[in-house]
């Protein structure tokens, strides 16, 4: 069974938690406009899996947040998430990783 996905705003940071997979992105996807307005920093490091579905939902997120002309970043990257992104060669200006 799937790990609750939820997620909060710190000001202009969006943080997601838990597995943003398939089976748990809707509610995040049905509000995606509304979360991701005011976006600057979309915060992955409490995610514990993602699959091709929530990849594409982060990218989606980091698209709509962009659309502002605010520079959006994201940050706590997984390895799993940047080999993911890497299987897929998504150029690294569809998920702009910090440091942070």
């Amino acid at each position: 069974m799937s790990q609750a996905l939820s997620w909060a705003r710190e000001e202009t940071r969006l943080i997601l938690r838990g597995e943003l997979e398939n089976d748990t992105l809707l509610p995040l996807w049905d509000v995606r406009e509304q979360v991701s307005a005011g976006v600057a920093t979309l915060d992955l490091s409490g995610l514990t899996r993602v699959d091709t579905a929530g990849l594409a939902l982060i990218i989606h997120l980091y698209a709509l947040a962009s659309e502002a002309g605010t520079p959006v970043t994201i940050s706590g990257m997984s390895e799993n998430l940047t080999a993911l992104s890497q299987l897929y060669n998504l150029p690294s200006s569809l998920l702009p990783a910090s440091n942070n």
